[in-house]
């Protein structure tokens, strides 16, 4: 997916992974949006998880205070609309978090990542989560990250690094990508400036954050192994 191709001055990829080019929702101040001017006072169905969440007080019912907070963390991630309500897909973006933080500094306990392979990078898209590892020491990691939304989720299965570009550029959506390790046709390893938890999610790339892709960029190489497992949430 995707034929790769240098042009003067710096390298371009014709890629569909794409996922810088997704839209983020306009911040106004006040921690709002374009499209969400006043905060949503209704309590949500997941109210409670919510605000616990949040270090608000508990009591499943929406406030000013609650709106406002709730608006803050969704304006921050870019979740549509930001109005402050405690829906599905803002608990869901928490749950992933809560998960990430959980995995602490053992994300391959359960063992679902080959290991035994030499250096490997680990993609676990349930946890949106990625770390590199040594056979049993852990060289990097665990990081966040945003893969494949539904529809161009990133595909599962063990794959390997054949093609690196630093100043990477994407021709469809006339982005930069820098940091690119492409390991499974167009579905490269690369920086983005969003947020990791900004939905729904990549075109099929592992985006990154700058510092972590970098990283991965001085730890990998053309021919390491990438293993990638799991299911996103809301694919």
């Amino acid at each position: 997916m995707g034929s790769i191709r240098v042009r003067a001055g710096r390298r371009a990829a014709t890629v569909f992974c794409g996922a810088v080019a997704l839209a983020v929702p306009l911040v106004v101040a006040g921690g709002g949006s374009a499209q969400a001017a006043s905060c949503n006072l209704t309590t949500g169905p997941h109210q409670r998880q919510v605000e616990q969440f949040l270090g608000r007080p508990v009591d499943g019912k929406q406030s000013a205070a609650d709106c406002t907070a709730i608006r803050s963390f969704q304006a921050a991630h870019g979740i549509t609309p930001t109005q402050g309500y405690a829906g599905p897909l803002t608990w869901r973006t928490m749950s992933t978090m809560l998960a990430q933080r959980a995995a602490g500094t053992t994300p391959n306990r359960d063992g679902k990542c080959p290991v035994n392979l030499g250096r490997i990078a680990c993609v676990d898209l349930t946890r949106q989560l990625s770390w590199i590892q040594d056979g049993a020491t852990l060289r990097y990691g665990p990081v966040p990250v945003r893969t494949g939304k539904d529809g161009t989720e990133t595909r599962t299965g063990p794959k390997k690094i054949y093609y690196r570009s630093i100043d990477h550029w994407s021709t469809i959506y006339d982005v930069a990508m820098p940091y690119s390790q492409f390991f499974d046709g167009g579905i490269a390893f690369h920086s983005t400036p969003k947020s990791m938890w900004n939905p729904p999610g990549s075109g099929g790339c592992v985006n990154m954050r700058p510092a972590d892709a970098k990283a991965y960029w001085n730890l990998l190489g053309k021919g390491d192994d990438v293993f990638v497992y799991g299911r996103k949430p809301g694919t």
